[in-house]
């Protein structure tokens, strides 16, 4: 099997230029989209990808406005365009099955590409990826008064200092983490240095107004869920104070056969528990 390939793709009808990273064995079961969340990248699964690797065709991408990923001047940074982008990813790359694991903002993108394609996704795998009300926790505060403002520079201003920060980087990673060394520190540093690229505060800005947009989506999500019964797991780091574990247990109002999985770990379990979560995602997929 060969090692992680790290690939750029040029898309004609965005103009956005994907850095993606691929692993695949010769004669793959799957494929697995790898959608990373705020404020990472495709990097997150950089050890996870040769675990999956062995069995399926693994692809992660960097979303427009993170990681390496460029876009054109007068990119609009929304939720909806960075799924457009996605899905035209896909198209490129003639992925017309996949199975999808989502994570933090990777969940209302792979969730708007499961209700645009629902005879695509074969499996959804949340890993702390929100689709209920119940899962927003108490520090959201912040953004949720960012979406009650006017956008002024002033508004803009506030929540940057608040949420782009290096030490809130650093908290997401390791609060809510039990063992430390866990973490690497090249997680939290890549992302924050990411963040200092050109027009990159302004496209998490906007994204940050954007999430809004999100959660009159969710009765649509929970629709999908209903009329499709799609195979779900969801794992999630039960110490996480951003997407806390009521969001996981609230799939099993909608998809009864999903199975929920609380780990004794934070909002970037994958950090801290990769080889127990890929081994979760094998025994999901077969």
């Amino acid at each position: 099997m060969a090692s992680t390939q790290n690939i750029r793709i040029a898309l004609p009808k965005s103009g956005v230029n994907v850095f993606y990273r691929e692993q695949s064995p010769a004669n793959p079961s799957k494929t697995l989209l790898l959608l990373h969340g705020f404020p990472s990248s495709s990097h997150q699964y950089r050890d996870i990808i040769p675990l999956l690797a062995t069995k399926y065709r693994v692809i992660a991408p960097d979303l427009p406005g993170f990681g390496f990923t460029e876009t054109p001047e007068g990119f609009k940074f929304t939720f909806e365009s960075l799924t457009d982008v996605v899905a035209e990813f896909l198209d490129s790359l003639s992925i017309s099955k996949f199975a999808v694991y989502v994570f933090d903002y990777g969940a209302p993108v792979g969730l708007r590409l499961a209700l645009r394609r629902p005879e695509s996704v074969e499996g959804i795998i949340t890993q702390n990826g929100n689709a209920y009300v119940e899962g927003f926790g108490d520090v959201w505060a912040p953004i949720k008064d960012f979406w009650a403002s006017k956008n002024t520079a002033d508004d803009r201003s506030k929540i940057a200092g608040a949420m782009l920060n290096f030490d809130i980087t650093k908290f997401q990673y390791e609060n809510g983490t039990p063992d430390l060394k866990t973490v690497a520190p090249e997680t939290y540093t890549l992302d924050y240095a990411l963040l200092q690229r050109p027009g990159r505060i302004d496209a998490q800005l906007d994204l940050f107004m954007d999430y809004q947009n999100n959660v009159p989506l969710y009765e649509k999500f929970q629709e999908y869920f209903r009329n499709s019964q799609v195979p779900l797991l969801a794992i999630w780091g039960q110490n996480d104070v951003f997407f806390i574990p009521a969001g996981a247990q609230a799939f099993k109002k909608d998809l009864p056969n999903a199975t929920i999985k609380l780990i004794d770990a934070g909002h970037f379990a994958v950090e801290s528990d990769g080889d127990l979560i890929a081994k979760e995602v094998a025994q999901f997929l077969g």
